[in-house]
């Protein structure tokens, strides 16, 4: 099972205090997902060998709007090995959804986001998954804890009636945030998860970045082409 993490500068903890953290709550890796303005330095491959768990190069980007989001979309894809966009507006979810270069909608209910059967099927579609972020039920408390499990609830309804793929994370941006995987299946429990849902929502962040860094291999042959699907032009 894997967690999706905010590092310095875009969090308060280095990727290697986030590593260490997670090896000692059984997590098998860790997805380094800032946002594209603030990137975290670090050798994945030193890390990963000194606290034995996989560092995944992520990405989160953040935009305006759908034009810009496209834009970022063709800059970041061939850089990272898991493409997130922050959603949280209606047209960037939509934008989203049906993108097959974004791996995950994170924070899709946020601000004055919705999600309905139409995103669902299309998410579905797409193969882009779904972020369930249970930082603001694990972090806050009365009306926005409140407001948060509703909208959660109603996304994995949807989620769940049209079969699209979901990740699961705390959204941790320091190691102090960071959740086991015990812990997260009793909060999934409160939005309507079992624990099975919410231990494969965990596990999909492992099982994107094996197919992507596949298909960004040198040996990957795509049936019909002769490069990787996120290999750039020359």
């Amino acid at each position: 099972m894997y967690e999706g993490v905010h590092a310095v500068p875009d969090g308060e903890a280095t990727v290697a205090r986030f590593a260490a953290t997670a090896s000692e709550y059984e997590f098998d890796g860790v997805v380094v997902r800032n946002h594209g303005d603030s990137r975290a330095e670090f050798d994945a491959e030193t890390v990963s060998d000194e606290y034995g768990v996989d560092v995944v190069d992520g990405l989160e980007i953040r935009a305006d709007n759908p034009s810009q989001a496209s834009g970022h979309v063709g800059n970041f894809r061939p850089k990272a090995t898991i493409l997130l966009l922050h959603g949280g507006t209606a047209k960037l979810n939509r934008f989203a959804v049906e993108e097959e270069r974004i791996d995950v909608l994170a924070h899709p209910m946020r601000g004055r986001g919705d999600f309905n059967h139409v995103l669902a099927k299309a998410a579905a579609e797409h193969g882009v998954r779904i972020e369930f972020d249970l930082s603001r039920v694990l972090r806050t408390d009365g009306g926005p804890r409140v407001q948060t499990i509703k909208d959660l609830r109603k996304l994995r309804e949807l989620v769940v009636k049209y079969d699209a793929p979901f990740v699961v994370s705390a959204n941790p941006r320091t190691h102090l945030e960071l959740r086991a995987p015990r812990e997260l299946t009793a909060v999934g429990e409160v939005i309507g998860f079992s624990p099975e849902q919410i231990e494969d929502g965990l596990r999909e962040w492992g099982n994107l970045a094996d197919r992507n860094r596949t298909i960004q291999s040198d040996d990957f042959i795509a049936p019909g082409v002769k490069r990787g699907r996120y290999e750039e032009d020359d």
